[in-house]
C-alpha cells in the first residue's frame, strides 16, 4: 500500500470504529475492544496499546494492513475513548495491565507480540516487568516481541507539556473540567511535526473519544501515570534493560515530548538498540506516516520470524 491509500481517522472512522467494536466487563465497568480474528490458522497475536489522551482509534490507519499477518486486540484502556470512564477511579497502570489480561483470558491468548504508543508504552513495561517477575518462578513469558512508538520509556527523558503538568497540581481538576475543543485542538497539534499536524476532521474524532462519558473531566486522574513513573522507574526500566525478547523503537524526531532526546536516553540505556528515526515526524507516528511505520514494522517482525520477510 502506498501512503495515500492508508485510511485516514475522521467521525466517520470513529462510527464504525465503534459499530465493529466489541464490549466486555472488567472491574464491575464496561470496556471496549476492537480485535481482528483471521480466519482459522496459527496467526500470531498483537496487542497493540493506545496513548493519552486518545484510544484504540490511533490503530486504524494501520490496522488493515497488520491484520493481514495477525490476530490483533486493541482494548480502550479503562477511562479512554469507548471504555467507562469512573470519575472517582484510582487509574493505575497495574489496573491498565489487568485490563488487558482480562482480554487475554476472554480471547485464549498465551503469547502476544505488541505494539504500543505513549501512555501505551508504560503498561508494555508494565507487561514485561510481570513477564521478568514471572520467569524467575519458572513461568513461561507472555510477550514474544515489543515494538515501542513515542513514549517516555524513561522519566529522566521525558518532557510534559505545561497543560499537563499542571493537570497535577491542585488546579488539575478545574483545568480539566475547562478543557474544551479548541484548548485541545492547539495543544495536541503542537505534538505533531510541522507538516503532519491533524486537520479538522481528525480533531474532530479525537475530541469525540475524549468527551465520550465527559471524559475529559478525568484527565487530571489519568495523568498520575507521570508520578507513577518516577516511582516505578527501577523496576520498569529494568524491564527494558534485562529483557532478551526483540526491541524496536519507531521515533518521531520532531516530538517535544519524547522525541530525540528520548531516543538519545534509549541508546546510551539499551544494548545494541534497534532505532527507527523518522526525522520530519512527531509525537503520533502511526497517524502521520502509516506507511513508513507499516514498512518498519514489517521489516522488524520479519528478521525476527513473527511474519514471513517475504510479507
Amino acid at each position: 500500500m502506498n501512503a495515500a491509500s492508508f485510511p485516514r481517522i475522521d467521525i466517520d472512522a470513529l462510527r464504525d470504529w465503534r459499530l465493529q467494536g466489541r464490549h466486555s466487563v472488567f472491574a464491575g465497568h464496561k470496556v471496549f475492544a476492537q480485535i481482528a480474528l483471521n480466519p482459522p490458522g496459527d496467526r500470531p497475536w498483537l496487542l497493540l496499546i493506545h496513548g493519552f489522551p486518545t484510544a484504540s482509534l490511533d490503530w486504524h490507519p494501520l490496522w488493515a494492513e497488520l491484520a493481514r499477518d495477525f490476530n490483533l486486540l486493541a482494548p480502550d484502556l479503562l477511562g479512554f475513548g469507548f471504555s467507562d470512564k469512573p470519575a472517582a477511579h484510582d487509574y493505575t497502570i497495574a489496573g491498565q495491565a489487568d485490563l488487558i489480561d482480562h482480554w487475554r483470558s476472554q480471547l485464549g491468548i498465551e503469547r502476544m507480540h505488541v505494539l504500543a504508543h505513549d501512555y501505551g508504552v508504560t503498561v508494555a513495561q508494565e507487561l514485561l516487568a510481570r513477564d521478568r517477575e514471572q520467569a524467575a518462578l519458572g513461568q513461561p513469558k507472555r510477550v514474544d516481541s515489543v515494538v515501542f512508538l513515542n513514549g517516555g520509556l524513561f522519566p529522566e527523558s521525558h518532557r510534559p507539556r505545561l497543560i499537563q503538568r499542571l493537570l497535577l497540581t491542585p488546579l488539575g481538576p478545574l483545568l480539566a473540567k475547562l478543557l474544551n475543543r479548541r484548548s485541545f485542538a492547539r495543544s495536541f497539534a503542537a505534538i505533531f511535526g510541522p507538516n503532519t499536524r491533524p486537520d479538522a476532521n481528525e480533531i474532530d474524532a479525537f475530541w469525540a473519544l475524549i468527551t465520550a462519558q465527559d471524559g475529559q473531566r478525568i484527565a487530571h486522574r489519568l495523568m498520575r501515570y507521570l508520578v507513577e513513573r518516577r516511582r516505578q522507574r527501577e523496576r520498569w526500566v529494568g524491564a527494558l534493560t534485562g529483557t532478551t525478547i526483540p526491541m524496536r523503537l519507531i521515533n518521531g524526531a520532531l516530538d517535544p515530548v519524547s522525541g530525540a532526546h528520548m531516543v538519545a536516553r534509549y541508546r546510551e540505556l539499551i544494548r545494541e538498540a534497534d532505532v527507527v528515526w523518522l526525522d520530519d515526524i512527531g509525537h503520533y507516528p502511526q497517524v502521520e506516516a502509516p506507511g513508513r511505520v507499516c514498512a518498519s514494522l514489517r521489516h522488524f517482525w520479519g528478521r525476527i520470524g513473527a511474519i514471513s520477510p517475504a510479507a
